[in-house]
């Protein structure tokens, strides 16, 4: 089963070693792991004439294309939530039909993670949580925008949450492989 593996991972110092590391984890489960770092066989010619974001965008979108399921690194990234690029590779993967299993190495719900993001900005109200601006923080103690996990449960993968401190959160692969496992015990 071919898989594609989103997440910030491509923006980490030494991308290739920590992509051959989650391709070796899903091997290990007789999954193929495919990466938005991989060539495209096949690219389209007319491609090269894109801007190098649009042609990255659009051989993301092929790769995914070319797999029969999804896992995303949901940890948090800049900001108290999710990877945007990695958001939108979830909801493309979840329209397609295919199983999205995703997997975070910061186990607090979103709205913690999020009053902590915001520190003095972050304000109590009658109706909930607030950020400086008056706007209402999502409050469902669910791991990350309801949006999100919503998809990935509804398309029949798991999240994995994984407690690890935070000068671990981008070397410890413990979440991710157990998202591999569930993955592979449904294939």
């Amino acid at each position: 089963m071919r898989v594609y593996l989103a997440g910030p991972d491509v923006f980490l110092p030494d991308p290739f070693a920590r992509v051959a590391a989650l391709k070796e984890i899903c091997a290990r489960h007789g999954l193929l792991g495919v990466s938005p770092l991989d060539a495209l066989a096949g690219e389209p010619a007319a491609w090269s004439a894109l801007p190098e974001a649009h042609r990255i965008a659009q051989r993301n979108e092929a790769h995914i294309r070319t797999c029969q399921a999804l896992i995303a690194n949901l940890t948090p990234f800049r900001s108290s939530s999710a990877d945007a690029g990695t958001v939108l590779e979830v909801g493309f993967a979840r329209a397609l039909g295919l199983p999205v299993f995703a997997w975070s190495n910061d186990a607090r719900p979103f709205t913690e993670r999020t009053r902590a993001f915001l520190g003095a900005a972050a304000r109590r109200g009658a109706d909930g949580l607030r950020d400086a601006e008056g706007l209402l923080v999502e409050d469902f103690s669910l791991a990350d925008n309801l949006m999100i996990e919503g998809a990935v449960l509804a398309s029949g993968g798991t999240l994995t949450l994984g407690d690890v401190p935070e000068s671990a959160r981008w070397q410890d692969f413990g979440a991710f492989a157990r998202a591999v496992g569930a993955l592979a015990r449904l294939s």
